[in-house]
Protein backbone atom coordinates (compact mmCIF):
# COMPACT_ATOMS: atom_id res chain seq x y z
CA UNK A 1 0.00 0.00 0.00
CA UNK A 2 3.06 2.55 0.44
CA UNK A 3 3.58 2.99 -2.96
CA UNK A 4 -0.26 3.33 -4.01
CA UNK A 5 0.20 6.05 -1.14
CA UNK A 6 3.11 7.54 -3.10
CA UNK A 7 1.63 7.48 -6.26
CA UNK A 8 -1.78 9.06 -5.17
CA UNK A 9 0.94 11.56 -3.53
CA UNK A 10 2.72 12.21 -6.34
CA UNK A 11 -0.25 12.99 -8.67
CA UNK A 12 -1.17 15.39 -6.32
CA UNK A 13 2.10 16.99 -6.15
CA UNK A 14 2.33 17.10 -10.31
CA UNK A 15 -1.34 18.13 -10.25
CA UNK A 16 -0.24 21.28 -8.51
CA UNK A 17 2.82 21.93 -11.02
CA UNK A 18 -0.03 21.24 -13.92
CA UNK A 19 -2.18 23.98 -12.67
CA UNK A 20 1.31 26.16 -12.62
CA UNK A 21 2.29 25.00 -16.04
CA UNK A 22 -0.86 25.76 -17.42
CA UNK A 23 -0.27 29.43 -16.90
CA UNK A 24 3.40 29.39 -18.60
CA UNK A 25 2.15 27.36 -21.75
CA UNK A 26 -0.60 29.48 -22.06
CA UNK A 27 1.36 32.73 -22.20
CA UNK A 28 4.34 31.21 -24.30
CA UNK A 29 1.33 29.96 -26.69
CA UNK A 30 -0.14 32.63 -27.35
CA UNK A 31 1.98 35.36 -26.38
CA UNK A 32 5.43 33.22 -27.05
CA UNK A 33 7.36 34.90 -24.18
CA UNK A 34 8.35 32.94 -20.93
CA UNK A 35 7.10 35.03 -17.97
CA UNK A 36 9.87 33.37 -15.05
CA UNK A 37 7.69 35.53 -12.92
CA UNK A 38 4.93 33.05 -12.54
CA UNK A 39 6.33 31.06 -9.61
CA UNK A 40 6.45 34.83 -7.66
CA UNK A 41 2.79 35.30 -7.96
CA UNK A 42 2.02 31.76 -6.37
CA UNK A 43 4.16 32.90 -3.44
CA UNK A 44 2.19 36.51 -3.13
CA UNK A 45 -0.81 34.45 -3.86
CA UNK A 46 -0.17 32.27 -0.72
CA UNK A 47 0.92 35.69 1.41
CA UNK A 48 -2.95 37.11 0.52
CA UNK A 49 -4.58 33.77 1.74
CA UNK A 50 -2.43 33.80 4.86
CA UNK A 51 -2.74 37.67 5.81
CA UNK A 52 -7.03 37.08 5.04
CA UNK A 53 -7.24 33.90 6.51
CA UNK A 54 -4.87 33.71 9.48
CA UNK A 55 -4.30 37.00 10.04
CA UNK A 56 -7.65 38.54 9.86
CA UNK A 57 -9.50 35.19 10.57
CA UNK A 58 -11.97 36.13 8.33
CA UNK A 59 -12.73 33.05 6.52
CA UNK A 60 -11.09 30.52 3.67
CA UNK A 61 -13.26 31.43 0.91
CA UNK A 62 -12.46 34.99 1.53
CA UNK A 63 -8.71 34.67 1.49
CA UNK A 64 -8.78 32.52 -1.51
CA UNK A 65 -11.08 35.00 -3.53
CA UNK A 66 -8.89 37.63 -2.45
CA UNK A 67 -5.85 36.00 -3.34
CA UNK A 68 -7.19 34.95 -6.83
CA UNK A 69 -8.21 38.93 -7.34
CA UNK A 70 -4.96 40.20 -6.50
CA UNK A 71 -2.87 37.95 -8.08
CA UNK A 72 -4.88 38.16 -11.41
CA UNK A 73 -4.26 42.16 -10.91
CA UNK A 74 -0.82 41.64 -10.71
CA UNK A 75 -0.17 39.48 -13.70
CA UNK A 76 -2.64 41.72 -16.18
CA UNK A 77 -0.11 45.21 -14.53
CA UNK A 78 3.07 43.20 -14.89
CA UNK A 79 2.38 42.26 -18.53
CA UNK A 80 0.90 45.93 -19.33
CA UNK A 81 4.20 47.72 -17.52
CA UNK A 82 6.87 45.29 -17.60
CA UNK A 83 6.13 42.69 -21.26
CA UNK A 84 4.17 45.01 -23.39
CA UNK A 85 6.96 47.51 -23.90
CA UNK A 86 9.15 44.61 -25.22
CA UNK A 87 6.67 42.56 -27.12
CA UNK A 88 8.91 43.21 -30.62
CA UNK A 89 12.37 43.22 -28.50
CA UNK A 90 14.36 40.25 -28.84
CA UNK A 91 13.45 37.18 -26.53
CA UNK A 92 16.96 37.56 -24.32
CA UNK A 93 15.20 41.11 -23.70
CA UNK A 94 12.28 39.44 -22.46
CA UNK A 95 13.85 36.99 -20.56
CA UNK A 96 16.76 39.48 -18.29
CA UNK A 97 13.23 41.32 -18.10
CA UNK A 98 11.20 38.32 -16.66
CA UNK A 99 14.15 37.72 -14.09
CA UNK A 100 14.19 41.40 -12.43
CA UNK A 101 10.58 41.06 -11.93
CA UNK A 102 11.07 37.95 -10.17
CA UNK A 103 13.42 39.11 -8.25
CA UNK A 104 11.53 42.66 -8.02
CA UNK A 105 8.39 40.39 -6.17
CA UNK A 106 10.75 38.76 -4.28
CA UNK A 107 12.27 41.08 -2.33
CA UNK A 108 9.08 43.60 -1.93
CA UNK A 109 7.82 40.54 -0.08
CA UNK A 110 10.98 40.31 2.07
CA UNK A 111 10.50 43.95 3.13
CA UNK A 112 6.79 43.64 3.54
CA UNK A 113 6.11 40.34 5.29
CA UNK A 114 9.75 39.81 6.62
CA UNK A 115 12.16 36.89 6.33
CA UNK A 116 10.39 34.82 8.88
CA UNK A 117 8.69 31.47 7.98
CA UNK A 118 4.99 31.71 7.60
CA UNK A 119 2.95 28.66 9.31
CA UNK A 120 0.10 28.48 6.67
CA UNK A 121 -3.15 26.97 7.44
CA UNK A 122 -4.47 24.71 5.47
CA UNK A 123 -7.81 25.52 4.15
CA UNK A 124 -9.28 21.89 3.39
CA UNK A 125 -11.11 20.60 6.52
CA UNK A 126 -12.21 17.47 4.90
CA UNK A 127 -11.37 13.91 6.49
CA UNK A 128 -8.62 11.37 5.06
CA UNK A 129 -10.36 9.10 3.05
CA UNK A 130 -9.66 5.62 4.21
CA UNK A 131 -8.94 2.73 2.06
CA UNK A 132 -7.95 -0.89 1.99
CA UNK A 133 -9.20 -1.31 5.28
CA UNK A 134 -7.30 1.73 6.55
CA UNK A 135 -4.07 0.84 5.60
CA UNK A 136 -4.17 3.47 2.66
CA UNK A 137 -5.12 6.87 4.15
CA UNK A 138 -5.52 9.54 1.18
CA UNK A 139 -5.96 13.64 2.52
CA UNK A 140 -8.03 16.19 2.12
CA UNK A 141 -6.00 17.94 0.50
CA UNK A 142 -4.74 14.99 -2.03
CA UNK A 143 -8.36 14.28 -2.77
CA UNK A 144 -9.25 18.15 -3.17
CA UNK A 145 -6.16 18.91 -5.27
CA UNK A 146 -6.22 16.49 -7.84
CA UNK A 147 -10.32 16.86 -8.17
CA UNK A 148 -8.82 20.76 -8.37
CA UNK A 149 -6.68 20.00 -11.35
CA UNK A 150 -9.10 18.33 -13.16
CA UNK A 151 -11.49 20.59 -13.26
CA UNK A 152 -8.92 23.14 -14.39
CA UNK A 153 -8.03 21.37 -16.85
CA UNK A 154 -11.57 20.59 -18.23
CA UNK A 155 -12.77 23.85 -17.82
CA UNK A 156 -9.69 25.67 -19.55
CA UNK A 157 -10.12 23.49 -22.77
CA UNK A 158 -13.92 24.18 -22.81
CA UNK A 159 -12.75 28.16 -22.23
CA UNK A 160 -10.25 27.81 -25.25
CA UNK A 161 -12.35 25.61 -27.89
CA UNK A 162 -15.90 26.97 -26.75
CA UNK A 163 -15.34 31.00 -26.37
CA UNK A 164 -15.29 33.55 -28.16
CA UNK A 165 -12.08 34.89 -26.24
CA UNK A 166 -10.85 31.55 -26.57
CA UNK A 167 -11.21 31.54 -30.47
CA UNK A 168 -9.14 34.65 -30.23
CA UNK A 169 -6.09 33.34 -28.13
CA UNK A 170 -5.51 30.75 -30.75
CA UNK A 171 -6.26 33.07 -33.67
CA UNK A 172 -3.21 35.31 -32.00
CA UNK A 173 -1.26 32.17 -31.32
CA UNK A 174 -1.42 30.76 -34.72
CA UNK A 175 -0.84 34.51 -36.30
CA UNK A 176 -0.68 37.60 -34.17
CA UNK A 177 -0.73 40.16 -37.25
CA UNK A 178 -3.36 37.90 -39.23
CA UNK A 179 -5.36 38.24 -35.71
CA UNK A 180 -5.06 41.79 -35.86
CA UNK A 181 -6.33 42.11 -39.67
CA UNK A 182 -9.20 40.03 -38.61
CA UNK A 183 -10.41 42.97 -35.77
CA UNK A 184 -9.20 41.02 -32.80
CA UNK A 185 -7.62 42.99 -30.23
CA UNK A 186 -4.13 41.94 -29.58
CA UNK A 187 -2.91 43.52 -26.14
CA UNK A 188 -6.61 42.61 -24.52
CA UNK A 189 -6.38 39.47 -25.60
CA UNK A 190 -3.11 38.51 -24.16
CA UNK A 191 -3.34 40.34 -21.14
CA UNK A 192 -6.84 38.28 -20.41
CA UNK A 193 -4.38 35.31 -21.30
CA UNK A 194 -1.86 36.67 -18.33
CA UNK A 195 -5.00 37.26 -16.36
CA UNK A 196 -6.31 33.50 -16.46
CA UNK A 197 -2.63 32.56 -15.63
CA UNK A 198 -2.02 34.56 -12.64
CA UNK A 199 -5.72 33.19 -11.23
CA UNK A 200 -4.33 29.79 -12.14
CA UNK A 201 -1.38 30.83 -10.03
CA UNK A 202 -3.24 31.73 -6.70
CA UNK A 203 -5.12 28.67 -6.70
CA UNK A 204 -1.61 26.51 -7.17
CA UNK A 205 -0.86 28.52 -4.49
CA UNK A 206 -3.59 27.83 -2.22
CA UNK A 207 -3.06 24.30 -2.83
CA UNK A 208 0.33 23.85 -2.70
CA UNK A 209 0.61 25.63 0.64
CA UNK A 210 -1.94 23.77 2.20
CA UNK A 211 0.28 20.52 1.45
CA UNK A 212 3.49 22.20 2.84
CA UNK A 213 2.09 24.82 5.16
CA UNK A 214 5.55 26.99 5.18
CA UNK A 215 5.69 30.16 3.39
CA UNK A 216 8.66 32.71 2.60
CA UNK A 217 9.51 34.99 -0.31
CA UNK A 218 10.69 31.74 -1.68
CA UNK A 219 7.89 29.58 -1.17
CA UNK A 220 6.96 30.03 -5.57
CA UNK A 221 10.39 29.46 -6.84
CA UNK A 222 11.00 26.14 -6.84
CA UNK A 223 7.81 25.18 -7.88
CA UNK A 224 7.75 27.66 -10.41
CA UNK A 225 10.90 26.38 -12.07
CA UNK A 226 9.16 22.50 -11.78
CA UNK A 227 6.45 23.95 -13.67
CA UNK A 228 8.03 24.97 -16.55
CA UNK A 229 10.00 21.94 -16.61
CA UNK A 230 6.47 20.25 -16.76
CA UNK A 231 5.09 22.71 -19.66
CA UNK A 232 7.89 21.64 -21.39
CA UNK A 233 7.79 18.03 -20.47
CA UNK A 234 4.70 18.13 -21.83
CA UNK A 235 5.34 20.04 -24.79
CA UNK A 236 5.09 23.85 -24.54
CA UNK A 237 1.95 25.48 -25.97
CA UNK A 238 -0.11 22.45 -25.69
CA UNK A 239 -2.64 22.56 -22.66
CA UNK A 240 -2.92 18.85 -22.30
CA UNK A 241 0.79 18.46 -22.37
CA UNK A 242 0.95 20.75 -19.39
CA UNK A 243 -1.42 18.92 -17.25
CA UNK A 244 0.15 15.56 -18.74
CA UNK A 245 4.18 17.07 -17.69
CA UNK A 246 3.20 18.35 -14.28
CA UNK A 247 1.57 15.04 -13.18
CA UNK A 248 4.06 12.94 -14.67
CA UNK A 249 6.26 15.07 -13.02
CA UNK A 250 5.40 14.94 -9.49
CA UNK A 251 5.03 11.37 -9.58
CA UNK A 252 8.57 10.96 -10.94
CA UNK A 253 9.55 13.22 -7.87
CA UNK A 254 8.00 11.89 -5.28
CA UNK A 255 8.43 8.01 -6.10
CA UNK A 256 12.41 9.18 -6.66
CA UNK A 257 11.88 10.68 -2.80
CA UNK A 258 10.54 7.45 -1.75
CA UNK A 259 12.90 4.69 -3.25
CA UNK A 260 15.46 6.26 -4.39
CA UNK A 261 17.17 9.62 -2.50
CA UNK A 262 15.41 12.61 -1.35
CA UNK A 263 18.76 14.72 -2.08
CA UNK A 264 18.69 13.38 -5.76
CA UNK A 265 14.46 13.90 -6.56
CA UNK A 266 15.42 16.90 -8.05
CA UNK A 267 18.13 15.99 -9.94
CA UNK A 268 16.45 12.67 -11.17
CA UNK A 269 13.84 14.91 -12.34
CA UNK A 270 15.78 17.24 -14.51
CA UNK A 271 17.68 14.04 -16.07
CA UNK A 272 14.57 12.78 -16.72
CA UNK A 273 13.65 16.19 -19.26
CA UNK A 274 16.92 15.71 -20.48
CA UNK A 275 16.31 12.52 -21.77
CA UNK A 276 12.79 13.54 -22.79
CA UNK A 277 14.41 16.08 -25.19
CA UNK A 278 16.99 14.45 -26.76
CA UNK A 279 13.98 12.14 -27.61
CA UNK A 280 11.59 14.42 -28.41
CA UNK A 281 12.70 17.91 -28.13
CA UNK A 282 9.02 19.38 -28.84
CA UNK A 283 8.03 17.55 -25.32
CA UNK A 284 5.09 14.41 -24.99
CA UNK A 285 2.54 16.21 -27.11
CA UNK A 286 4.20 19.62 -28.29
CA UNK A 287 4.07 19.88 -32.46
CA UNK A 288 6.72 20.83 -34.56
CA UNK A 289 6.07 24.43 -36.56
CA UNK A 290 7.50 25.25 -39.69
CA UNK A 291 9.22 28.84 -39.75
CA UNK A 292 8.06 30.39 -43.08
CA UNK A 293 10.28 32.37 -44.66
Amino acid sequence: MSFMSFLISGISLGSVYAIIALGYTMVYGIAKMLNFAHGDIIMVGGYMVFIISSTMGLPPAAGILTAVVVCTVLGVTVERVAYRPLRNASPLAVLITAIGVSYLLQNLALLLFGADTKSFTSVVSSEPLKLAGGQLLISGETIVTILTGIVVMVSLTLFINKTRTGQAMLAVSEDRGAATLMGINVNKTIAVTFAIGSALAAVAAVLYCSAYPALTSQTGAMPGIKAFVAAVFGGIGSIPGAMIGGILLGVIENLSKAYISSQLSDAIVFSVLIIVLLVRPTGIMGRKISEKV
